[in-house]
């Protein structure tokens, strides 16, 4: 099978490779673009460890053809570097191996941005896509929680901040 020249949006950079027709997103991203924050798991869309944001919405890289992301603007969690969002996590133990960690935080930060006032159901509902073998699942709602607060803390300084 021949490889195509494809342009990805990747954490706000214009990237250019070769895949197949067949090539997942996250074979692309880990193989081609050597962003290996996203882990290949179940690699049938079911436990989450391979989760991105596509224009705005997580997603399972392991189910989208890298070919169907050309025009998407794909976050990895190395573009949410230094993020209060990563540091919750780590703040909280929200983590044991590590190994899924990528994926909540994905999934955790589409759902701040959706979500900001997020209630208890609308958190365990989102992340129930998400699957962890080692922890439980208190400190990953704990380190969500937190980052949820900072962010409706910096919305309400920018709010105040611009009616000075």
């Amino acid at each position: 099978m021949r490889a195509a020249e494809i342009r990805l949006e990747v954490n706000g950079e214009v990237r250019s490779i070769y895949v197949r027709s067949s090539d997942t997103l996250l074979h692309a991203l880990r193989d081609k673009l050597g962003l290996t924050g996203a882990k290949p798991g179940c690699l049938n869309g079911d436990c989450g460890t391979c989760t991105i944001d596509a224009d705005g919405m997580p997603m399972k890289s392991c189910l989208m053809l890298a070919v169907e992301a050309q025009g998407l603007k794909i976050t990895t969690v190395e573009g949410l570097a230094y993020s209060s969002l990563q540091a919750e996590f780590v703040d909280k133990f929200a983590f044991q191996c590590g190994y899924c960690t990528p994926g909540f935080i994905m999934n955790a930060n589409a759902l701040i941005r959706k979500h900001p006032d997020a209630d208890d159901a609308t958190i365990t509902e989102w992340l129930e896509s998400n699957i962890c073998r080692c922890t439980g699942y208190k400190e990953i709602e704990d380190a969500v929680k937190s980052a949820m607060a900072i962010a409706r803390s910096r919305l309400a300084d920018q709010k105040g901040d611009s009616q000075a």
